[in-house]
């Protein structure tokens, strides 16, 4: 028969053994959790240091056609020089319309938006690896069944 020390030993080594992986699990993870912490501050600074207007090659001619409320669009050209002057060409298909517009453009605060500053161009534009995107009045990006219509490439 086993003696009360004996049955005393295999109780508390079965309690050891059930509550040491739990400790190591909890060390691992707690690790695992700092060094995503890490990571993520480490990817923070990197994006604060890295945006559109310095880190692509955002000049150059972006074409669109853009919807249009009386007519089948838009078509859309648009040129970004590298000393923050456009020029944009708005051609009305079907009508016998066409815009010329030219100005200079500012970047927002982040490096990720430019705004025209034209006569009649007063556009917003998302910059992105050789695409613009055309943002709403209040500077967001256009989203519904139609948004792929107000993404420019560059040519």
């Amino acid at each position: 028969m086993m003696t009360k020390l004996q049955i005393s030993g295999i109780i508390g080594l079965a309690f050891l053994a059930s509550c040491s992986p739990k400790e190591k699990t909890n060390e691992v993870n707690a690790s695992a959790q700092t060094d995503s912490m890490a990571v993520q501050k480490s990817t923070e600074a990197v994006d604060a240091a890295h945006n559109s207007q310095n880190s692509l090659d955002w000049s150059g001619t972006y074409e669109a056609v853009v919807p249009c409320a009386d007519c089948p669009g838009i078509k859309t050209s648009l040129t970004l020089n590298k000393d923050k002057t456009f020029s944009i060409t708005e051609e009305y298909i079907d009508r016998n319309s066409k815009n010329n517009d030219k100005g200079t453009f500012d970047w927002d605060t982040t490096g990720s938006v430019i705004t025209l500053n034209g006569k009649s161009a007063k556009y917003k534009y998302k910059v992105g690896e050789n695409k613009l995107f055309q943002l709403d009045m209040d500077g967001k990006e256009i989203d519904g069944p139609n948004k792929d219509l107000y993404v420019f490439h560059k040519k």
